[in-house]
């Protein structure tokens, strides 16, 4: 009785088949789905995969090839100024700060702008 009623359902599904292509004619190859598809334009991200030879610059001017998260040539370490003499401390800190102290002076805007030309557009019609 199983296998009866499974010929039944095979027979079923060929005739419906049969009735409804599952193509329209138009497109005859099959789609084919693989990383090629996918690779239309380069992705920007934020972390990399792997890790990059990087030359590693010291606060003494030593040098050391390292591996880093980012493509980069070369990385340096900031200083610490804690542990400089007080003249390069002093000149270091005004090097920093001498593109802050410039103050830029407003000039004042003087336009012949007058409010009263431009009332007649305000008035509801």
């Amino acid at each position: 009785m199983a296998t009866l009623s499974r010929m039944l359902r095979v027979l079923q599904l060929e005739a419906f088949s049969r009735q409804f292509p599952t193509s329209c004619g138009l497109h005859t190859s099959a789609s084919k789905h693989n990383s090629n598809r996918v690779a239309i334009s380069c992705l920007s991200r934020q972390k990399y995969s792997r890790k990059y030879p990087v030359m590693l610059v010291r606060t003494d001017g030593s040098t050391i090839n390292v591996r880093y998260n980012e493509p980069r040539r070369i990385l340096s370490l900031p200083v610490d100024i804690t542990t400089l003499p007080e003249a390069e401390r002093k000149a270091r800190l005004r090097k920093r700060t001498a593109g802050r102290l410039k103050v830029k002076e407003e000039v004042p805007l003087e336009d012949d702008f007058k409010l009263d030309d431009y009332r007649k557009y305000w008035k509801k019609k």
